[in-house]
């Protein structure tokens, strides 16, 4: 993995790009020698997979579901599908 620091980064960006994106492989940008940031060669089709993996929201969703999923906290079909209809009941009375 390449390391690349700030400064270089503002003096090179579209060389930065090229070699990521021709290795594959990120590039750790660094300031005052402290990693700060990355560049990472996305697939194209990969890029919503990437988005949802890195966004706080989901990340922090999906590790509360699988908190409750250990525990044993889970819901059968039925009841999921009561509940969704339940909130359309809601939503249509509002």
């Amino acid at each position: 993995m390449a390391t690349i620091s700030i400064r270089e980064l503002a003096r090179n960006v579209s060389g930065v790009i090229r070699d990521v994106e021709d290795s594959h492989r990120p590039a750790v940008v660094t300031r005052n020698g402290a990693p700060v940031a990355a560049v990472v060669p996305l697939d194209p089709e990969g890029l919503e997979d990437y988005v949802l993996a890195n966004a706080p929201t989901f990340v922090s969703a999906m590790e509360a579901a699988d908190r409750d999923l250990a525990l044993g906290r889970t819901s059968s079909i039925e009841e999921a599908f009561r509940d969704l209809e339940a909130l359309g009941d809601l939503e249509s009375a509002e």
